[in-house]
């Protein structure tokens, strides 16, 4: 799962018992060599559906980490891109490693769930961030996304169809939840990082009741399952007032 320039044992589980922010600051410089970063796949998928919505003017990356999202905004966007997180570290390695671009980029030290902008972007992207967000915090979450983007701006963001009972993706992904929920009953800070608690039919909901209009949108990059449907979709949420 992680190359030999990625972190050890002993690295992952002095991250695991910090807390989200912390845990993150010491696993930046390695992060790109671990299978969490979004693919580059999942990355061009996204920015060529956004291409045939678009186009846009201001961007925003939600929880951008190292800034793989940031190609996406700059393909697409016009005039600037913003990457926000609340790791200094990992902003760190983003302005380190950020391409050439034809936009005005920049980086801000935020929490997502009070960000300090009004209604500034077209277009609101987001990647592999979610886990980090309990079900109970996501109105909150979107209602900071509807106020930040302007009328008619999009709020994009790739979900996976969730593997199986018959994947041996489905136990390890139950086994990783369960042993988080195990770590965070027994030791603080808490370290909230959940591969099942985003389910696509409640957060349809909670997006709905924030103020957008929400459509599905199949990435045709990544095929369809057995029983024909998409491996990969695109939640394309647009603020209608």
């Amino acid at each position: 799962m992680f190359s030999p320039e990625g972190p050890g044992l002993r690295e992952l589980a002095v991250q695991a018992l910090s807390s989200v922010e912390h845990g993150y600051d010491l696993l930046a410089p390695k992060f790109d060599h671990t299978p969490f970063r979004t693919p580059d796949s999942v990355l061009s998928a996204v920015a060529a559906a956004l291409k045939e919505s678009g186009p846009y003017d201001d961007g925003l990356d939600l929880c951008c980490g190292t800034g793989a999202g940031m190609g996406v905004l700059a393909s697409v966007c016009s005039r600037s891109a913003t990457g926000v997180d609340f790791s200094a570290g990992m902003l760190g390695e983003a302005r380190g490693r950020a391409p050439e671009t034809g936009v005005r980029v920049s980086w801000v030290r935020a929490d997502v769930r009070a960000l300090p902008f009004t209604a500034a972007f077209d277009l609101v992207v987001s990647f592999g961030a979610f886990g980090h967000f309990l079900p109970r915090e996501l109105p909150g979450l979107f209602a900071q996304v509807h106020g930040v983007l302007r009328p008619g701006g999009r709020f994009a963001f790739p979900v996976l169809a969730p593997p199986r009972p018959a994947d041996p993706a489905f136990w390890m992904l139950l086994g990783f939840d369960a042993v988080m929920r195990v770590r965070n009953a027994v030791w603080r800070p808490p370290f909230v990082m959940y591969y099942r608690a985003f389910r696509l039919g409640e957060v349809r909901r909670e997006l709905e009741r924030a103020g957008f209009r929400v459509d599905l949108r199949t990435l045709p990059e990544f095929g369809t399952r057995g029983d024909g449907s998409p491996r990969v979709r695109m939640v394309e949420a647009r603020r209608v007032a």
